[in-house]
């Protein structure tokens, strides 16, 4: 069913919207086998060929780094780049013969009908290709869904009451859907598939990669979020909550500033969408439908050459002279913030007159200096926010201040770039107290500023050599904090810490400020914007490596959709191809597994259906068929289920039971005979299924299974893997091996595999003159991997006269090392029936095979 989200907008569902033309920028590679792009030039050229296509980068962003105004003169649209934008400064990071095409929205408002003549003169001048939303549509997409809904959410507020945000809205959530269409349709005007790599930036464009990977199967595309992700407990309130995750996961790569970010974003595809991560080689990876989405941890940094510049302008020294001269005998705290809820300027203001409180001998010494940047966003919040920062100022000037000092002076207007870089410089403490805020430069700008350049010094006459200070107080709760071990963390909520760390700032010995200033200032140098995009881009590149070595599929309607990329060779397995081979051959092994194969995993009722048996029934009375149930499952409760199905071989927990037909005995293997193991496992299980709520332990009599489907996600996975450690540890001298399979950890003899099955089955049909020319192997899980490995290297035995036709099948499309998949439990009673079917079943009153495992070597 398709998702509400996109009804009544966009009919997403026909996927025949997102069906767009385009236009090839360079020849196409040729394609041999559906979903397979090979390059047939092998001189070495076609990369050459391509190479002015393939160094090219589409940053995608809700604005361009573009200023834009009318001459007053001609009343033609004049344009800039503007060079505080962080999209504009990224490019640094690439080589200088990399193409960059930006997208985005204008700051301002064009005319429809100067449109297409600005969007030319944008993509000739700037290489910008503007998106031109409507303006009741941005009004809706940016300050409504954006800014009231998404912004609040990711900064942890909920709208529990109608006074504490905005409840959400369907018709914003569909402009949001509408502007993220229109993105794509202006990326598609412009990508080149094969070679382009596209960067989208922040939360305004979430299901942007949904819509180009419905368009392009292997587009190269990477996310960047600039703000927290919530944890579970938050995100989870979002109704269009799964359509975003699967909007994010439907890039190659996805980068936030921290790991708190990073692990909240997994707990969330773990908790909502069932899937689990892990890290290989320093990479963390999770895998959705065979393709790997790769998570980049690495908060962004600041454009060292812009900042070094503005400090060395004839302007900026001069204000840096005023600003001394006007706060001279006056210890200087600066913070610079947006007008918002969520930056913390009243608990700032809060701590300042604790400060001065507490410490009388600071009054007439301490001033805060506050710059204000424009608000953002509108709203009431930003109002309310505003009127209590104006009246805590004016109570605290009134309490402390004199005629001759204001310990707090508020800064509220547009602040050029070089006033504000003064401040930075003679500033001896910054203080960033934000509660909750994505990344936040403002530390790394400060410690640039108090370092200074030698066109400065020069200015100031101060001596290259003088010592360098700084002092950072910042909040826990900023994306930057993590990066600057040697600045005194705060909780910006205990207004009386924050007053002790201020105090500790202003007191500390010079020489601990310059070890602390030197720390930071290595850090930020080398890790500038530069080092971000160039780290993060190289991270793409290898996470589209493999995009044309495998088969790709488009699944899923509207929001939903996602492409399963899977091997080269991996295929359906159509019930006619397998009934051709089936008619034409004469001795047949079939395998099969329960759990997940013949019934659905999710099932609630686990014995096999009438068909179920009835299609065993006919197979197992063809005499040209071996056909058995290879289960993990104890041997009592798949005799009971499988008793009307006398002719059908049973393995139970694993191979360890074994019997050929309902009327023969049980086999146990002598390889598991010692069990005295489960005597030190028991207890251990016991223990961890006490302390881990929802879990499960199944006792069978070769094996113990600790399950942990039901328990908590998270903390079910981190119990697992304890349990995993735990029991390799006990178990390290035992004839016994540890298993972690679905939702299981599983204790079992060692030795004993469904694979041995399956050898022992087909090496004992080859010794009785019979080897088999037909071998179908059908399973879904961890365990039956064995079987489809046992069965190649078995069948490739020189022993057989002539290598039979395999069928090693997996359920459910994923990694395998089966050749062929089914979708599900359902596709399988499918391809039985059409066996049976084909099958010519006669009476046959004892096995033509006796499986013993005594007698197979």
């Amino acid at each position: 069913m398709a998702s509400r989200s996109c009804t009544n907008l966009l009919n997403l569902a026909s996927g025949g919207l997102l069906d767009f033309p385009c236009t090839p920028r360079s020849i196409p590679r040729v394609m041999t086998v559906p979903g397979i792009i090979s390059d047939l030039d092998n001189d070495g050229d076609s990369d050459a060929a391509s190479s002015v296509c393939r160094d090219r980068k589409i940053i995608v962003a809700n604005m361009l780094p573009i200023n834009a105004k009318r001459d007053p003169e001609t009343a033609k649209w004049c344009f800039s780049y503007d060079e505080d934008s962080l999209r504009l400064q990224l490019k640094d990071g690439f080589s200088s013969e990399t193409e960059v095409i930006y997208v985005g929205s204008l700051k301002v408002e064009v005319d429809a009908s100067e449109q297409e003549e600005v969007a030319q003169k944008l993509l000739e001048d700037f290489n910008c290709v503007p998106t031109f939303l409507p303006q009741e549509l941005m009004r809706k997409f940016y300050l409504g869904f954006c800014k009231q809904q998404l912004w609040p959410l990711f900064h942890y507020m909920l709208p529990i009451c109608p006074d504490h945000g905005d409840r959400f809205d369907r018709s914003l959530w569909q402009a949001y859907v509408s502007a993220n269409k229109i993105f794509a349709d202006k990326v598609m005007e412009v990508i080149n598939p094969e070679d382009d790599y596209v960067w989208i930036h922040d939360y305004h464009l979430m299901i942007l990669p949904t819509f180009l990977r419905k368009r392009f199967y292997r587009v190269k595309l990477g996310f960047f979020l600039h703000s927290p992700f919530p944890s579970s407990e938050i995100y989870r309130t979002l109704p269009v909550r799964d359509e975003i995750l699967r909007g994010l996961l439907n890039c190659d790569l996805i980068g936030f500033h921290t790991f708190d970010y990073a692990r909240h974003f997994l707990s969330c595809c773990s908790r909502m969408l069932g899937l689990d991560y892990e890290s290989k080689r320093g990479h963390i990876g999770l895998d959705y439908f065979g393709r790997t989405v790769y998570i980049k941890i690495l908060p962004v940094g600041v454009h060292m050459g812009r900042l070094e510049s503005v400090l060395n302008l004839h302007s900026t020294s001069a204000k840096i002279k005023e600003v001394q001269e006007q706060f001279r005998g006056k210890k200087l705290i600066l913070g610079v913030d947006d007008m918002d809820i969520f930056k913390g300027i009243s608990l700032k203001l809060l701590a300042i007159e604790q400060l001065l409180h507490q410490n009388p001998e600071l009054q007439g010494k301490v001033v805060l200096v506050q710059i204000v940047n424009p608000a953002r966003g509108l709203g009431k919040d930003v109002q309310e926010a505003k009127s209590e920062t104006y009246l805590t100022a004016k109570r605290i000037n009134e309490v402390y201040g004199s005629p001759d000092y204001q310990p707090v002076l508020l800064i509220d207007r547009p602040v050029p770039r070089f006033e504000k870089t003064a401040y930075y410089a003679v500033a001896e403490c910054c203080i960033v107290n934000a509660v909750r805020d994505g990344m936040n430069l403002v530390p790394y700008k400060y410690v640039v500023c108090r370092q200074g350049t030698h066109s400065m010094d020069k200015a100031l006459g101060i001596q290259a050599d003088t010592p360098r200070t700084s002092m950072l107080v910042v909040s826990e709760f900023i994306g930057c904090s993590p990066s600057l071990s040697g600045a005194i963390r705060v909780n910006p909520w205990d207004i009386d810490a924050v007053a002790d760390a201020l105090n500790s700032a202003l007191t500390m010995q010079d020489s601990e400020k310059q070890l602390r200033h030197e720390k930071h200032y290595r850090y930020v140098s080398s890790h500038d914007v530069a080092y971000w995009a160039r780290s993060f881009m190289q991270d793409l590149e290898r996470a589209c490596r493999d995009h044309y070595s495998k088969r790709c599929w488009g699944i899923g309607l509207g929001l939903g959709f996602r492409v399963v990329s899977l091997s080269g060779n991996f295929r359906k397995l159509t019930t006619e191809h397998i009934v051709s081979a089936y008619r034409r051959t004469n001795r047949r092994a079939i395998f099969l597994d329960y759990d997940g194969t013949v019934v659905p995993q999710a099932s609630i009722i686990k014995a096999p259906s009438p068909e179920v048996i009835s299609m065993l029934n006919t197979l197992c009375k063809d005499p040209k068929n071996t056909v058995y149930i290879v289960s993990g499952r104890g041997r009592s409760s798949l005799s009971e289920w499988f008793a009307p199905c006398e002719m059908l071989g049973i393995a139970a927990e694993h191979g360890y039971f074994i019997r050929w037909s309902g009327t023969s005995e049980w086999e146990t293997s002598p390889v598991g005979a010692d069990l005295e193991w489960k005597e030190i496992v028991d207890p251990v299980m016991r223990l961890y299924t006490e302390t881990t709520d929802g879990s499960n332990m199944e006792v069978k009599e070769s094996a113990l299974v600790w399950h942990h489907q039901d328990a908590d996600p998270d903390f079910g996975s981190c119990q697992a893997k304890e349990l995993l450690d735990h029991l390799e540890n006990v178990l390290a001298n035992e004839p016994a091996v540890v298993k972690r399979g679905q939702h299981i950890v599983e204790v079992k003899p060692q030795g004993v595999s469904k694979g041995l099955v399956a050898e022992k089955v087909l090496l004992r049909m080859v010794n009785e003159g019979q080897p088999p020319d037909f071998v179908m192997c059908i399973g879904d899980d961890r365990s039956d991997e064995d079987m489809f490995e046992t069965i190649s290297s078995t069948v490739s035995s020189p022993s057989l006269p002539a290598p039979p036709e395999i069928f090693a099948c997996t359920v459910g499309r994923k990694p395998s090392k089966a050749k062929y998949y089914l979708d599900d439990a359902a596709d399988v009673v499918k391809l039985l029936q059409g066996l049976a079917t084909a099958s010519t079943p006669k009476p046959r009153h004892y096995p033509h095979i006796q499986v013993s495992f005594e007698s197979a070597s």
